[in-house]
């Protein structure tokens, strides 16, 4: 083992401002600085982070690049900031989280490199030099080699690591039961341990009593829910974990009552500017029921809101200004949010792959539990699930308090996931021959878990990918087409390659955009909108509109598929005509994270459209150039100029536009004063505009 004397670490401790190491870390570490590959399995807060940082810098240190990847954006710019801290070293930290059409070039003048798994694999195609540079990676949540969505990148990454020379891996993760297993594959030292900074006690409510695990049982005054609310604010703040976005804004405005008993005057002044000041930065529907919410201490977090909306909540909790956040568990995955207790409204949960309720994973409870207990403030974290009968307390006893998180399975299996990664493999000559191909497939967790490579499921893929021209046959080798490398640069799934190829060979510089943002909506890169009774519009839509993509058989299995397909990109014509956003939030059903996250996603897929336009139909270069800007900015053509400038978004444009200011050339015509004067803009904007477009 190596020794623990190191000058580095001192002067990382002390950066940090760490005092003393946690045990996980002084296990870890000495691995570490001998340069092998290591797992962390402990629990959350446990200074897993700190020994990937340690290395990460080390790495530099002796003239190599340092790569990290995290699962979450809010993550990555998490680590971006605390990695920033050691700029005093001598580094330069650079972070990269999916820009379009970036092939990851510029990051090369980085020391650590901060990334998400999709763009760690986008730059892995691109292939920029610095990549053979790289003599370290760490990998947060390594456990989400389990998730359906993530998990086949992630583990793509890990097996091509694998396959260079000279990287070490440390891999960070939460509690599982598999970490031999995973270790193994990766041939790295496993270091599990179950301890935490703040100790955690887990119990279930039942009537007007908590029983823990521990053999106590704590008495509260009131029964249910707002007994326990209650009873658990007296000791510090809350995260309460419920099961949908709508009982996420109905619980928070429950608790309102309750919440706003704890605050000190100046923290209701407090509150009250920043719900004021969200409405300003953010006004729509959600975010206005949240400023009623935060006013009173409480606070909403779900993927509907906006990332404004979230962030500030965010760092309210953390300041300890807001006493409790109702949350859907996307937020027990993502940042460090601990409270002193969290209480688990609901284990069941709907899925809509399943068409009914399901119960939740023992790894995705342990998850949300975790987040139990501040570091720093509490003596103990207490994480509460919620018993309907004493049935109910046993069963939830037995099968979440004391049973153990679910092993890992590695998800490479689906056929989305083979066809995409296997394409890219032969575009970027990682694998050319079926031989290669083999082995790297022999080096995923995949192949790993099953003991064997699945070859006719490969061969299969590989035939699919021959017979839609994406790779063709060179004798013994399999060479891309140039379809399949634009389809491999574009991260795209090959099935979405495939609907826009179509689409492009049946357009016409006539085509009207809705038919565009169908196409773009019919891939499988596109999450569809979920279509419910009250959109019995969506026929008649139909009806009106032009396709230019097969569409199915009335009532056919796909039918449904469509519908949705029709919804998503009615929503995208609505947004880019300059619907209002709460009309689009009311007819829709959907929250502005929702809007800008299929906006996102539009884009990306337009302006890959685009691309493959130069290949299929050139002339609709040009054509998708525009719709792709139209749905960046969500305004009609007219607009496309003055959203351009920086401040100024659909609404304050369109303000502009009608008071006569169709132009840039206009605006620098125009004085401060006759700027400021329009509704919406206000002396900050009208001095922004100012200083963009010059005096004329």
């Amino acid at each position: 083992m190596g020794t623990m004397k190191d000058e580095l670490l001192d002067r990382m401790m002390k950066i940090m401002g760490i005092s003393k190491l946690y045990p996980p870390q002084t296990k870890a570490l000495p691995h570490v600085m001998e340069g092998k590959n290591v797992v962390i399995s402990a629990p959350t807060a446990g200074g897993k982070s700190f020994v990937a940082y340690y290395g990460a810098v080390k790495n530099v240190l002796h003239g190599r690049k340092s790569l990290f990847i995290v699962p979450l954006r809010a993550i990555a710019y998490e680590k971006y900031e605390e990695l920033n801290m050691f700029r005093e070293l001598g580094l330069r930290v650079g972070i990269s989280t999916g820009e379009l059409g970036d092939s990851g070039g510029r990051l090369g003048r980085y020391d650590i490199i901060v990334v998400t798994s999709e763009k760690a694999d986008s730059i892995f195609r691109h292939s920029p030099s610095w990549i053979n540079d790289i003599g370290f990676v760490a990998v947060d949540e390594v456990h989400l080699l389990n998730d359906a969505s993530r998990g086949p990148t992630l583990e793509v990454i890990m097996a091509k690591l694998l396959h260079m020379a000279d990287v070490q891996v440390v891999a960070l993760s939460a509690t599982i039961k598999n970490v031999l297993e995973i270790s193994e594959w990766i041939g790295a030292e496993p270091v599990i341990s179950s301890w935490r900074p703040v100790p955690l006690k887990q119990g279930v409510l039942f009537g007007k009593a908590i029983y823990y695990d521990n053999g106590e049982v704590e008495p509260i005054d009131k029964a249910g829910i707002s007994g326990v609310i209650e009873n658990s604010l007296m000791k510090g703040q809350v995260l309460v974990f419920v099961n949908s976005r709508k009982n996420a804004q109905s619980s928070a405005f429950n608790f309102a009552s309750i919440t706003e008993k704890f605050l000190e005057e100046d923290e209701r002044e407090e509150l009250k500017e920043m719900a004021e000041r969200l409405v300003q930065e953010d006004n729509n529907m959600i975010t206005r029921k949240l400023a009623s919410c935060i006013r009173h201490g409480v606070a909403f977090h779900h993927a509907g809101m906006s990332s404004i909306a979230r962030r500030e909540v965010e760092k309210k909790f953390k300041e300890g200004t807001i006493k409790l956040i109702a949350a859907t568990p996307t937020l027990a995955a993502g940042i460090n949010l601990p409270a002193r207790r969290v209480i688990i409204k609901s284990v069941w949960r709907y899925s809509s792959l399943d068409g009914y309720m399901v119960t939740l994973p023992v790894m995705e409870i342990k998850q949300m539990m975790g987040r139990a207990g501040r570091p720093g403030y509490d003596e103990v974290g207490e994480a509460i699930l919620i018993a309907r009968n004493e049935m109910d307390k046993d069963r939830l006893m037995e099968e979440y308090i004391y049973s153990e998180p679910e092993p890992v399975y590695s998800k490479l299996a689906s056929e989305a996931a083979l066809r995409m990664h296997i394409l890219a493999l032969i575009s970027t000559e990682f694998a050319t021959t079926w031989e290669e191909v083999i082995k790297f497939m022999k080096k995923t967790f995949y192949a790993h878990q099953l003991g064997m490579v699945p070859e006719d499921k490969i061969w299969d893929i590989l035939d699919f990918l021959e017979r839609n021209e994406f790779i063709e046959s060179m004798g013994e080798k399999w060479k891309a087409t140039l379809f399949g490398r634009i389809t491999t640069n574009l991260y795209l799934d090959p099935l979405s390659s495939i609907r826009l190829k179509e689409a492009l060979l049946n357009a016409s510089p006539e085509t009207p955009p809705f038919a565009y943002l169908h196409a773009i909506s019919s891939t499988p890169d596109m999450r569809g909108l979920y279509v419910s009774s009250k959109d019995d519009w969506i026929d008649e839509k139909i009806l009106q509109s032009e396709f230019i993509v097969s569409v199915p058989e009335p009532y056919s299995l796909d039918y449904d598929w469509f519908l949705q397909e029709v919804k998503t990109a009615s929503m995208l014509e609505d947004w880019i005509n300059e619907m209002k956003e709460d009309d689009i939030i009311v007819k829709y059903g959907i929250g502005p994270g929702d809007i800008r996250n299929r906006v996102e996603v539009a884009e990306w897929l337009l302006h890959s459209m685009r691309e493959l336009a130069r290949l299929f139909n050139f002339e609709l270069v040009p054509v998708i150039g525009k719709l792709m800007l139209r749905v960046k900015y969500g305004c009609k053509e007219e607009l496309l100029n003055l959203t351009q400038l920086h401040g100024v978004g659909r609404v304050r444009a369109r303000a502009l536009y009608s008071h006569g200011y169709k132009s840039i050339s206009l605006l620098r015509k125009a004085s401060m004063e006759q700027l400021a004067s329009i509704p919406g803009i206000g002396d900050k904007t009208a001095r922004k505009i100012k200083e963009q477009v010059g005096n004329g």
